[in-house]
């Protein structure tokens, strides 16, 4: 089984990459975000660990954790976040690597797993190799204003709490430039993985 990191700035378009994976190469395509919401749920251990930590302030009332309110506390204290990513990303890591083991087992050809922090968390461990979905900043800025709505000064905060591009082209094996068409990434997807897994 090949295993594959997804990185790169927001409005890179790595999600066009993963549904590319998936869709062409039938890979298992695994998000971390999105493994950290689940383990966030009520009765997760995660859950569980955070409510100890922050009390009872996060949750909504469903008894769920308010994401905004949850964000807004912790991405203001710089000590609060570094508690909530102790508790959060061994959890996940953990997450991810029982679903590699599981895919594995199945005889899964491809396992794709994008993460905003797969560098700083060092999955370059756990995977073969990392990919990096390049894109020029002002396109990115353009996506970003027009699909999400985004305001410039938002956008700057985003930028300058990502890596630089030269830290992202070191880290990773391989970068896709994802600034043209679907067809022009999709060519660059197959010239990777071409002789290495059947499409």
């Amino acid at each position: 089984m090949l295993t594959i990191g997804i990185t790169g700035g927001v409005g890179a378009g790595k999600s066009l990459i993963m549904d590319i994976l998936q869709n062409r190469y039938g890979a298992f395509v695994l998000k971390a975000d999105e493994a950290a919401h689940l383990l966030e749920e009520p009765g997760e251990d995660c859950y569980n660990k955070l409510l100890d930590t922050f009390g009872n302030g996060i949750l909504a009332k469903d008894g769920h954790i308010d994401k905004f309110k949850f964000a807004s506390l912790i991405f203001s204290d710089e000590d609060k976040l570094k508690a909530a990513n102790a508790i959060i990303h061994p959890a996940v890591r953990v997450y991810i690597i029982d679903a590699m083991e599981r895919e594995r087992a199945k005889g899964t050809g491809i396992f794709a797993l994008e993460a905003a922090l797969l560098i700083e968390e060092h999955y370059d461990e756990i995977l073969d190799e990392l990919w990096y979905i390049y894109v020029p900043e002002d396109i990115r800025r353009q996506r970003l204003k027009s699909s999400r709505g985004y305001t410039d000064e938002k956008i700057n905060n985003i930028f300058s709490s990502q890596l630089p591009e030269e830290v992202f082209r070191k880290n990773c094996r391989y970068t896709v430039d994802n600034s043209g068409s679907v067809e022009h990434t999709s060519d660059q997807i197959d010239a990777l993985l071409k002789d290495r897994v059947s499409g």
